[in-house]
């Protein structure tokens, strides 16, 4: 089940935090709850995904980007992801999650996001292939920073962002099937 709740409570959380600009890096702490967990009782890793929402849509709170995809019927949605798991997440655990926009290309704007222990280790971190959709298909990331009303430089690519491109480009798709 969606974590609506925990959703709406990190919304409120951050209502009132001061805005940030697309490539900022917005902050959150979350708490692995006993539904978060799988059979080895540790954060499940289809539930990692889903608790990745919860700061990315604050960030896109934070940015302005929420009330532009209101005003122009735009909405998200995501167009790939590759993810680290690197250290267990056990219950009643709480972590600190870093989610911020990396760099965008004529389509779709790249973000990461990360997961951090208490003693400071990075348990996972994520990258994502997003896009914004209108009418038309996708709306080009120059249009929607334009549209958020503040002159944003796109950041240079890092090198990493642009060899998973490279790399997820090679793979095949439709995939075969047996």
């Amino acid at each position: 089940m969606y974590p609506v709740v925990r959703m709406f409570w990190q919304l409120f959380k951050h209502r009132n935090s001061p805005p940030l600009a697309p490539t900022d890096t917005h902050v959150s702490r979350h708490v692995c709850l006993p539904w978060d967990i799988d059979l080895w009782m540790e954060l499940n890793n289809g539930r990692t995904l889903t608790l990745y929402d919860l700061g990315r849509i604050p960030l896109a709170m934070r940015a302005g980007l929420v009330k532009v995809l209101k005003k122009n019927r735009w909405g998200l949605t995501m167009a790939g992801a590759s993810v680290r798991y690197r250290r267990r997440i056990r219950m009643f655990e709480t972590v600190e999650m870093r989610s911020r926009a990396v760099w965008w290309d004529a389509r779709f704007v790249y973000l990461e996001q990360s997961m951090w222990k208490a003693d400071g280790e990075c348990a996972n971190h994520i990258v994502y292939r997003s896009a914004v959709t209108g009418k038309k298909g996708i709306v080009p990331p120059d249009e929607v920073m334009a549209a958020l009303g503040k002159p944003v430089e796109r950041p240079e690519a890092p090198e990493w962002v642009t060899a998973w491109i490279e790399a997820d480009a090679k793979r095949p798709w439709p995939p075969m099937r047996d």
